[in-house]
């Protein structure tokens, strides 16, 4: 089974840049509620119920409140907050916050593992297959290289799959890393993770479909 939404990316380098933001005013109606009395003026309650006053039922009302909206603000726990430069598989520099707008399914691998790394992208496999199709186009599939020195995007391409959080060199030719699958949401904040290799992955699963309805 070849898995259609796999983005492979090794680290390049780390550059730092400024990002100017410009945060754009928007109105957005709000419903509240008031006693169609108004024993207590113009008071208002964010919930259905009775006035206290007169024990009428409160009616909605709808007032326009001026927001602040900037579609590229991210929160200071996402991944998209990291300054740096990646290769994809195809030869293209990006940066993570490129992958902004999706589900990312992420683990760290290095192609010439013979041991924990094949297990890593059948799991991977397993969870996609477990996806409904309806919400595939809405996830990436992402596996980042520990060893961007043997891992070129050619040989990338031709391996093809999968992010964890820790790893070590231990010689030039082989890397300790942990072995976790990581689910972040589509503004880049851990949602969740599953560490082991061929792990009951139900609760990965249920995760990223929640996250297609959120």
């Amino acid at each position: 089974m070849k898995v259609k939404n796999i983005l492979v990316l090794i680290l390049l380098s780390i550059v730092s840049f400024n990002c100017a933001k410009t945060d754009k005013k928007q109105e957005e109606e709000i419903a509240t509620y008031q006693c169609p009395m108004k024993c207590e003026g113009d008071k208002v309650y964010q919930e259905e119920g009775s006035c206290p006053v007169c024990n009428m039922d409160v009616k909605p009302i709808v007032e326009k409140v001026e927001v602040s909206h900037n579609p590229d603000k991210i929160s200071e726990t996402s991944i998209f907050n990291l300054t740096t430069k990646w290769n994809t598989e195809e030869g293209k520099s990006i940066e993570l916050k490129d992958l902004k707008g999706k589900t990312l399914v992420m683990v760290m691998i290095y192609t010439t593992c013979k041991a924990a790394c094949p297990r890593l992208v059948a799991d991977m496999r397993n969870i996609e297959a477990q996806i409904p199709k309806k919400y595939i186009n809405n996830i990436n599939f992402v596996l980042v290289s520990i060893d961007p020195e043997t891992d070129t995007p050619k040989r990338l391409k031709e391996f093809a799959n999968v992010l964890a959080v820790k790893y070590k060199e231990i010689s030039p030719l082989d890397f300790s890393h942990s072995n976790i699958i990581s689910v972040f949401n589509s503004g880049g904040e851990l949602m969740h993770q599953q560490e082991g290799l061929g792990v009951d992955n139900k609760e990965t699963i249920k995760t990223i479909i929640e996250l297609q309805s959120k």
